[in-house]
């Protein structure tokens, strides 16, 4: 069972004694309102990767109250777990279609995207139940791409008469980074609904980044991911929604010269004083390296100790890391903050290389998720 914490105390050692997420579902509604506000469309919040690695089932839970039209997920296995715990709200597998697994969507009524015109030959002829098209305006990933004529005119042929026909989707590649990209890509979605013989009940192509651009691509529904959970899109700043944290198991004086973790990749230049967190890679704390000659220079890896932040050094382990701490007291049982403190999920995610998409999902399975209703 996941574990409510229904105040802002937490001090259960039997969760914390190693490394754990602390979950602000209210933050996490309140990213939600802001997105539904902005653009005024109903929601279609996206929880594959187990809620963005938050746990699936309590945001569903969170999510609910904001009354969305259904979820979304990636895999047939995802959207069964949602049916397994109680949800029953429309939910839409992105997948593409794979018919072998088309009595599994009709067993757990979960509406597939159709790619093809074959799999949604295979759908029409074996159920009228709601069924979503993808249209492909530059992802190059899945989808009938736009410009496909053969594929479309198929496509057309069977909407014409197909009464499960319900959504009709596109994903844009760069809402966050790209004004010019969103027009064509939009321009494109659109040439092809204009040649369709009639107009699904919900046409949809905004995620977080583009939703929170207004009305302009907010269609019938919108289809919020990373603002939700706490990661940037686009300007806009959201809630921090969840911190990482761990407990320091040891702290230790090191002479100048002295080197620490792997490879020996850092080295004190005076006498320093190192704390142990138990955090690793296995954890969700990526290793990554300081990455080639010659790329980007990326900020310095900091973790947040009591009210300062202080320098990750060395190579992250499996299990634990290494932080300097020659600024100000510590002592083992000391609680670190990984992210969603004075270091933002997004700022970590710079300073290792990578994108807060990423630093959520690998969130290990040991790491306990305790969670705060809002």
């Amino acid at each position: 069972m996941p574990n409510i914490i229904p105040g802002s105390t937490m001090t259960d050692r039997s969760d914390t004694a190693r490394a754990w997420a602390d979950v602000d579902l209210g933050a996490l509604q309140s990213n939600a309102r802001t997105i539904a506000a902005v653009c005024g469309s109903r929601l279609l919040p996206m929880v594959k990767a187990n809620g963005y690695g938050l746990g699936a089932v309590e945001v569903t839970q969170a999510l609910e109250s904001l009354d969305p039209w259904g979820y979304g997920v990636a895999s047939v296995d995802e959207g069964i777990g949602l049916r397994a715990a109680g949800v029953r709200r429309p939910i839409l597998v992105f997948s593409p279609l794979d018919p072998v697994h088309l009595e599994l969507y009709l067993t757990h009524e979960l509406r597939p995207t159709v790619c093809d015109p074959g799999a949604l030959g295979g759908w029409c002829a074996s159920t009228v139940r709601p069924f979503h098209i993808e249209i492909d305006t530059g992802m190059s990933r899945t989808g009938v791409r736009w410009d496909d004529r053969a594929a479309l005119a198929a496509i057309r042929d069977r909407v014409a008469a197909a009464p499960g026909w319900e959504g009709v989707f596109t994903h844009f590649h760069s809402a966050e980074t790209d004004p010019a990209s969103l027009s064509q890509q939009w321009e494109r979605f659109h040439a092809v609904l204009a040649a369709m013989p009639r107009r699904p009940g919900l046409v949809h192509a905004a995620n977080s980044a583009a939703a929170l651009r207004g009305h302009a691509y907010a269609a019938d529904l919108v289809r919020p991911g990373i603002f939700l959970y706490g990661g940037a899109a686009g300007e806009r700043l959201p809630e921090q929604v969840v911190s990482l944290r761990a407990r320091v198991i040891g702290v230790r004086r090191l002479a100048a010269g002295d080197t620490v973790s792997y490879g020996a990749t850092w080295r004190a230049e005076r006498p320093t004083t190192i704390a142990t967190l138990a955090i690793g890679y296995a954890d969700g704390l990526l290793r990554a390296d300081l990455g080639t000659p010659g790329s980007p220079a990326r900020p310095p890896r900091r973790i947040q100790l009591g009210d300062r932040t202080v320098p990750l050094v060395g190579r992250v382990t499996m299990d634990m890391c290494m932080i300097v701490v020659d600024d100000g007291a510590v002592a083992v049982g000391d609680i670190a903050t990984i992210y969603g403190g004075l270091v933002s999920l997004d700022d970590q995610a710079k300073a290792a290389g990578t994108i807060s998409y990423e630093l959520l999902t690998a969130l290990g399975p040991r790491v306990p998720r305790r969670y705060r209703r809002g």
